[in-house]
């Protein structure tokens, strides 16, 4: 099986901090997801927020892939029976955006949404679709493991995805990750190069991120001591997790994603202690708006 799972926001939205190139071509879409079939890359992941990505990938006949898409978020502070009613009728365009039938999984976007008063609303909409094999797998997509506690409080999920890399081992160290296999619960990991900062040359890093240059020091210290590429180390990290089923990565072209089916392949050298971090304001990247 292979662990590799496309990320597609890149397909409808320029995306990502290292980005050069803005979305990706209709044309060379098509080439990286005939090169992703033959490699038996299975997984696609979309949402309807992602821009035209998933137009883009109903126009390819993706239907012999594993799709997973996302709720839209609810902005009010509490679950209605109108915000779930729009919930199904934006998942219900995604499979007609898609051009499929069913979908592999159903993510709620934001976790919070299940969190707010009503959303056993919610959920019951998440069942009736399972039910009615609309969907495989429902689920959340998660930044912290405090979310996914009070999820697992409250209700039986299918599928989690989650943020790990090579600096964020927050939930590694943690043994949520056992917890949710013994549940059957299936892990896919996203933001395994911290949305490609962690593949930029040291030099290359924005300014913003300055205040983590001992981090990046140490980080491009340890790659050139055991002559190991950025890419390589991030991805052996990723996949190296038996509890992981699929590890997400976006690319731009079709050269990216052979370069990392490439890069899988090796060991990866002892990590330094000193090179985790538990800052969320680098964690998270919907907090470096605010650097």
């Amino acid at each position: 099986m292979n662990k590799l799972g496309l990320g597609t926001v890149q397909f409808g939205l320029d995306y990502g901090v290292s980005t050069s190139e803005g979305r990706v071509p209709s044309n060379e879409v098509t080439s990286i997801l005939n090169y992703a079939s033959d490699k038996r890359i299975e997984m696609l992941d979309t949402a309807p927020s992602y821009g035209e990505s998933e137009k883009v990938l109903g126009s390819n006949l993706v239907n012999n892939f594993k799709i997973v898409t996302k709720t839209q978020n609810i902005a009010a502070p509490k679950v209605s029976s109108s915000d779930v009613k729009l919930i199904d009728k934006i998942f219900m365009k995604s499979l007609k955006n898609l051009n499929i039938n069913s979908a592999y999984g159903l993510l709620v976007h934001d976790v919070r949404d299940l969190l707010k008063f009503g959303s056993e609303k919610l959920y019951g909409l998440l069942t009736v679709l399972k039910k009615e094999q609309k969907i495989r797998k429902l689920g959340v997509s998660i930044y912290d493991k405090g979310q996914l506690e009070s999820i697992l409080d409250l209700y039986d999920i299918d599928l989690v995805q989650l943020p790990l890399n090579i600096l964020d081992r927050r939930l590694i160290d943690s043994d949520i990750l056992t917890r949710l296999k013994n549940r059957g619960v299936e892990i896919h990991v996203r933001s395994v190069f911290l949305q490609g900062l962690l593949l930029m040359p040291k030099n290359q890093i924005p300014d913003k991120f300055v205040r983590w240059k001992q981090t990046w020091n140490i980080w491009h210290e340890w790659l050139a001591d055991n002559e190991i590429s950025a890419l390589e180390a991030s991805l052996r990290y990723a996949v190296a997790f038996p509890e992981v089923s699929k590890v997400l990565v976006g690319v731009e072209s079709l050269n990216q994603l052979k370069e990392i089916s490439r890069a899988l392949d090796g060991a990866l050298p002892d990590l330094p202690e000193n090179l985790q971090i538990d800052d969320i304001d680098l964690l998270n990247p919907t907090n470096w708006s605010n650097l």
